[in-house]
């Protein structure tokens, strides 16, 4: 385990051990534990023991580390009740941030302590990332030539496994071979009750386990007011059975802890973990089928996945520092120092906001959760934005979240001509709960989400190298290039993507999405054998490009709408006709709009459109993409770079804010900040 000396400052550095060149950054929020929309805990502070550690909704759900040196108390993790405040914490000196890591150092009276959070999210590898296991991987050693008495103290409380603190919860103390598990629950189990945004898992259970070496492991169950009385002093009963029973009142928090004294400890290190997990049993509702999380498609339970996630801790701690060495790499190579910070602190965050499930067939399904905005479960305008990290990374998992909508469409559920916008209130993915048609016309985005679908599946085509999934759903592929057909040049008064920018007519930037989606089904249908389609679409969107640059041209840009001179916007959807090589546009329309951009860049980046100074993160780095030189690029991009290492707003990075003061605007803790991949998307396809 990497350990950081003494006289090292505190470092906020994103670096893998073998590519220390990414730039230094200080993450608005720093991932810990992060899994999927309910599994993720955080820490909203740049000291681990400055706040508790959150949900990504803001929700405290604390975890509680204390190192217990010659009779005093230190604390290492979250701050503490009043009751219990008397405990000072560590100093801490180190911080560093890999795609898979968190990893801090701390010292204290003669003692150092290295802590690692390491969850092995591994893209290509879905039994392992579906895996809601992270790692606390933790090393402790003297530093000052003496020998000091030391225990180590990890604690959860019940608000992990409910919604409120006002629900009941109960513990229990279970031996799975060499591990001492700790499992905590909440009493009522609403399993996949209820849905909405703004919530929190109230059914599942959530497991601290350890092995029993080195030094003497046990688990600890607790009320919060049990707990308060013996934490500073760490000196518990012979029994920690004895410490409670499960829950009498809804008005006290259970605790779940483990605690290893390492006797004498001297300047050698002793070094061990603590897996923390969580066991959702059934994860989401699917079109009334209840269907289990990926991990548990074959029938494997808690116990299986505690057992695994032991037995292949060292190999998965070998795989993902590789990994995270070459991911690294590869994104300082596409975009620079400052690019591969920003996508580091993305990483995570993207993949925690949707979960793996299985489907009837064994297939895996990929659903996303529209965080902090409506919590809609796989919305087609959160999924286009995130898809480079996964196109890049795991094009399975691409497919796995165009499927479902694809079969919402088959099905009959969804007849209109133009694809849906969402599949439900996560974790409800029983269909659009205010459906299409004349009746809801203005909360549709018909031409967005049809040009969606299309283009990120022809992207999918080729990072996959084939047409398959195409092929399996061309009439309703069909069905909606035809409506783009129809639609998408000048488009009507609708919604696009930044609906919270309110309705346009005449949007230049949709109708330059419904053409390069035209385009993108004229490539597929090639590919199909479609021929005589293929070329007729081809006609037709080259066509199209002629009529856009006439309609949107205003000198030395283009518009926001065709009706709207001396407007502007970013046109972040050209990036495809880049990406995938369909040479529709003349060269220099990207390279006038790239020029033009570059006089209107703020403090933190380039406003989304004429008409504010907010902007969106992930279109930013779609703009600057579009960029010839990489000094364009850099120009371009600079400006999200700063916002996540210098914006007053500490919560999981926001994908929209102002460029004025680097303030959230609104949003946090989405998916779509895999779209900042997109510069190592178009890197990869363009070396194919």
């Amino acid at each position: 385990m990497t350990r950081t000396g003494n006289t090292i400052p505190i470092l906020f550095v994103v670096a893998s051990l073998a590519a220390q060149t990414a730039a230094p950054i200080r993450p608005p929020a720093i991932p810990l534990v992060a899994h999927d929309p309910y599994f993720s805990i955080w820490s909203f502070s740049d000291s681990l023991t400055d706040q508790p550690t959150k949900h990504w909704t803001g929700a405290d759900q604390p975890l509680t580390g204390i190192l217990h040196i010659d009779g005093a108390s230190h604390r290492f993790i979250g701050s503490l009740p009043r009751r219990a405040e008397t405990i000072p914490a560590m100093k801490q000196t180190a911080f560093r941030l890999t795609p898979t890591r968190t990893t801090y150092a701390f010292e204290a009276s003669g003692v150092h302590l290295d802590l690692t959070f390491l969850t092995p999210a591994l893209p290509g590898d879905l039994d392992v990332l579906s895996r809601p296991v992270t790692y606390l991987l933790w090393s402790v050693r003297a530093t000052d030539g003496r020998r000091h008495r030391v225990r180590l103290y990890l604690d959860a409380d019940s608000r992990l496994v409910n919604n409120t603190s006002e629900q009941q919860a109960m513990w229990s103390r279970h031996r799975i071979g060499d591990l001492e598990v700790i499992r905590l629950a909440s009493l009522e189990q609403n399993m996949l009750a209820k849905s909405g945004d703004n919530l929190r898992i109230d059914w599942g259970h959530f497991y601290l386990a350890a092995p029993a070496e080195p030094g003497n492991v046990r688990t600890i169950g607790a009320t919060s007011r049990s707990r308060d009385a013996w934490l500073g002093t760490m000196d518990l009963p012979a029994d920690s059975h004895d410490l409670d029973v499960p829950l009498q009142t809804s008005r006290i928090l259970a605790t779940a802890a483990i605690t290893a004294d390492l006797g004498d400890l001297g300047a050698a290190p002793v070094s061990s973990y603590i897996l923390a997990a969580y066991d959702d049993l059934y994860a989401i509702e699917y079109f009334r089928q209840k269907l289990r999380p990926w991990w548990r498609r074959s029938g494997h339970g808690a116990e299986w996945l505690l057992r695994t996630a032991a037995a292949q801790r060292e190999e998965l701690e070998k795989r993902t520092a590789g990994f995270d060495d070459e991911l690294t790499a590869a994104l300082v190579k596409s975009g620079g120092a400052e690019y591969a910070a920003l996508c580091t602190v993305a990483y995570r965050q993207a993949i925690a906001a949707h979960k793996i499930v299985a489907d009837s067939a064994g297939r895996p399904l990929h659903l996303s959760k529209e965080n902090f905005s409506n919590g809609s479960i796989g919305t087609v305008d959160v999924l286009y934005p995130g898809a480079p990290l996964f196109l890049a990374l795991s094009p399975t998992l691409v497919e796995g979240e165009l499927r479902p909508i694809f079969e919402y469409a088959a099905s009959g559920r969804w007849p209109w001509p133009y694809a849906p916008h969402d599949l439900g209130q996560y974790p409800l993915a029983n269909g659009q709960g205010y459906g299409g048609g004349e009746d809801n016309e203005d909360r549709q985005m018909p031409v967005e989400e049809s040009g969606n679908m299309i283009i990120t599946l022809a992207a999918l085509s080729r990072a996959q190298g084939n047409t398959d999934l195409a092929r399996e759903y061309w009439p309703i592929v069909t069905r909606w290039a035809e409506f783009l057909r129809d639609k998408g040049l000048d488009p009507d008064n609708q919604l696009n993507t930044d609906d919270f920018a309110g309705h346009t007519a005449h949007n230049a930037n949709l109708s330059l999405k419904a053409i390069v989606a035209l385009a993108c089904y004229s490539r597929m249908a090639a590919e199909l054998g479609y021929s005589e389609t293929a070329t007729a679409y081809d006609k037709l969107a080259r066509g199209m490009v002629t009529e856009w640059m006439k309609l949107a041209d205003d000198g030395d840009h283009y518009r926001l709408t065709f009706d709207r001179p001396g407007s502007w916007s970013q046109k972040y959807n050209l990036v495809w006709d880049k990406i995938l090589g369909l040479k529709l546009f003349p060269p220099e329309v990207a390279r006038k709009e790239a020029a033009y951009y570059k006089t209107k860049l703020k403090p933190f980046g380039l406003p989304l459109d004429s008409r504010s100074d907010y902007t969106k993160l992930d279109w930013i780095l779609w703009t600057a993409t579009l960029a010839d030189s990489r000094a364009d690029f850099v120009a371009l991009s600079r400006g999200a770079y700063r916002f996540a290492n210098e914006t007053p707003t500490r919560v999981p990075l926001s994908d929209w804010y102002w460029t004025t003061d680097g303030k959230q605007r609104g949003f946090q803790a989405r998916s779509v900040v895999g779209g900042l991949f997109i510069k190592l998307l178009a890197d990869r396809f363009a070396a194919q």
